[in-house]
């Protein structure tokens, strides 16, 4: 599914439910403290906290919440931060469309899969109709 898949190495930082507008706070803070704990300057803790927030935002608009999970590890000779998003909400129906800027399905802008994907070193999605979508991005460090 994944080019990267999880590796035993990795060391999961934190696993989370998304069920409410708290969770997505809380989880934002600890993607922010994450990032500066794995000594990211600040730009790059904003541009983490940007992505996971617009994807968060997403899961729990669209697919009514999920799970994420927060990972640190090697990936490629880069040290990763890296983020798993899981919903199983109705999937997203054309992936190339939702991810070109200004496209919604849901009264948006439009610039929320594309622009996580410009703020992230790696970032893929995988998603299927009435099954969910799941996202993972990384940034270097």
């Amino acid at each position: 599914m994944f080019s990267f898949t999880y590796k035993e190495e990795w060391i999961e930082l934190g696993d989370y439910n998304i069920s409410t507008e708290n969770d997505i706070v809380m989880v934002r803070q600890m993607a922010r403290q994450c990032a500066k704990k794995c000594r990211m300057g600040i730009v790059d803790q904003t541009r983490i906290t940007t992505a996971v927030s617009e994807l968060l935002r997403n899961m729990f608009q669209y697919a009514g919440g999920g799970q994420v999970v927060i990972s640190e590890g090697d990936v490629d000779n880069h040290h990763a931060l890296i983020f798993t998003f899981v919903d199983k909400g109705p999937g997203i129906e054309n992936l190339e469309q939702a991810m070109s800027d200004g496209y919604t399905s849901g009264g948006g802008m439009g610039y929320g899969l594309p622009g996580a994907k410009r703020l992230v070193d790696f970032f893929e999605i995988y998603s299927e109709t009435n099954v969910g979508t799941t996202i993972r991005l990384m940034k270097w460090k």
